[in-house]
């Protein structure tokens, strides 16, 4: 039998706030534990919750960023659960009804587009965390996370295969980041992915038992979690076996999920209205506010990069995969006012490369937009050549100087002059009479060698145009 996997994604995207969602503590990374817990976190009476509107704020940029349905009303509940790091024995969450609704995203993968649906995207506090190391025998509790604002965002079960799922968590990483709403910092929790998966026989319309596989924050750790767990639900359906609905947890040096708990219904945790929070009310002025205050999208952009400038899909892919590379390569076209192409390679292999090797983000990049921009207009006017470029880019990036002051220091201008480039010519062919011998008989590999000749001869400041063009009129006439 042929099986079709279901997948739908549950994302925790950490709100960019400097304040708890609640609570006025701080939601600095790395502080000493249970240094930025106020009363309100730590669940002590008489203290009350004030709604932090910036979170509000930025969960409406992004539901106006996937077209989503953004809820005039919406009401906060009480999600209730007993966990050592949830000292107020519930989690202040929405349930049904979210500040975000229905919305979509489009994924790109192997040349093909798809639309994945957003079923709903809530405002919600986060827990606190336990630690084991350094407390032999015994868990700490750290509630430094507890109360720091979340954006939940929900797929429709639209995803058919782990490169899918990971294809619509990088997508969805990606806006979050440019629209500014979160860091996107994996490593610290700021996104982190609950798997839902099931099979069921290929063409069938009824969905198979789900199961849940919980935090996961690692592109490569979700589609090894899910390839996994397919591979395992198929197995145990194919032996007889069923699908038990329960939360797993995925265990990366063994590659394998395992049982976690019980999947919880919604009824378990006995949703209510939080009596202490009014609902929350949105204008038309101010998501009006909010969608005057969003940036150019990236899926908007890669299809202007594509219309504009003449790009391939995979290439304007590459540079709108973050803000800071898409307004980076903007500014070296509008400066220096090179084909986009060109513009487009430098950045993709030689600015990439670069900061790829130095560990740095665009963002600290040695070589600003402008100062690139610099160097390809003298590549443009053949100042320079490509080859003397690459050069003369690994000094900028050492030394921090302009193009045109390196140029001029290390002497690096082309030689146009044909009168000079033949005179070189011609000392070459005079000084391999072998070569030109077998390559007037028809060895016509050894050109290279020549043109290698040449350009070692005037240390590689030819313009390789004219010395091909020259090189292969003189060798004819012999």
């Amino acid at each position: 039998m042929e099986w079709e996997p279901v997948i739908g994604l549950e994302i925790h995207v950490q709100l960019l706030t400097k304040s708890k969602i609640f609570s006025g503590a701080s939601t600095a990374y790395g502080a000493e534990p249970n240094t930025q817990a106020c009363a309100l976190d730590l669940g002590m009476p008489g203290t009350l919750p004030v709604l932090n509107e910036r979170a509000v704020r930025l969960a409406v940029r992004f539901g106006l960023a996937v077209e989503a349905e953004i809820a005039r009303r919406s009401v906060f509940a009480r999600k209730n659960y007993f966990y050592p790091d949830l000292p107020k024995g519930y989690q202040i969450s929405q349930y049904e009804l979210p500040v975000v609704g229905k919305g979509h995203l489009m994924i790109h993968l192997d040349g093909r587009e798809k639309r994945i649906g957003i079923t709903r995207a809530h405002l919600e506090e986060d827990a606190g965390k336990s630690l084991h190391e350094d407390f032999q025998g015994l868990t700490g509790i750290d509630l430094n996370r507890a109360g720091t604002p979340l954006l939940e965002i929900v797929s429709e079960p639209d995803l058919r295969s782990p490169q899918e799922a990971v294809a619509y968590m990088k997508k969805l990483h990606q806006l979050v980041v440019w629209l500014g709403i979160s860091d996107g910092n994996m490593q610290e929790g700021s996104f982190r992915c609950d798997a839902n998966v099931s099979v069921r026989p290929k063409g069938a319309a009824k969905f198979g038992t789900r199961t849940e596989i919980k935090n996961v924050n690692s592109f490569r750790f979700v589609e090894r979690a899910i390839a996994y767990e397919i591979e395992r639900q198929i197995e145990v359906l194919e032996s007889g076996g069923t699908i038990v609905q329960e939360t797993r947890l995925y265990d990366a040096d063994k590659d394998e999920t395992r049982p976690m708990r019980t999947k919880e219904e919604a009824n378990d945790y006995r949703y209510f209205p939080d009596p202490d929070l009014l609902p929350l009310v949105i204008s038309d002025d101010f998501i009006d506010e909010v969608r005057r205050e969003l940036p150019e999208l990236p899926e908007q952009r890669y299809h202007r990069f594509i219309d504009q400038y003449g790009l391939k899909p995979c290439d304007a892919e590459v540079l709108t995969a973050t803000r800071g590379i898409s307004d980076y390569y903007e500014q070296v076209v509008r400066e220096s006012g090179v084909d986009p192409k060109l513009a487009a390679n430098w950045v993709m292999v030689e600015l990439s490369g670069a900061l790829n090797k130095a560990g740095l983000d665009i963002v600290a990049s040695p070589v600003s937009a402008d100062r690139l921009a610099g160097l390809l207009k003298r590549v443009a006017d053949n100042t320079i050549s490509g080859k003397i470029a690459k050069q003369v880019f690994e000094l900028m990036w050492e030394t921090g100087k302009d193009a045109d002051t390196l140029i001029d220091e290390k002497g690096l201008k082309q030689i146009t002059d044909t009168g000079a480039i033949e005179k070189i010519i011609d000392e070459v062919i005079a000084a391999n009479p072998k070569q030109v011998e077998q390559y007037r008989a028809g060895k016509d590999k050894l050109f290279g060698f020549f043109v290698g000749q040449v350009m070692k001869a005037t240390g590689g400041k030819a313009n390789p145009k004219q010395v091909n063009e020259l090189l292969r009129k003189k060798l004819q006439e012999g």
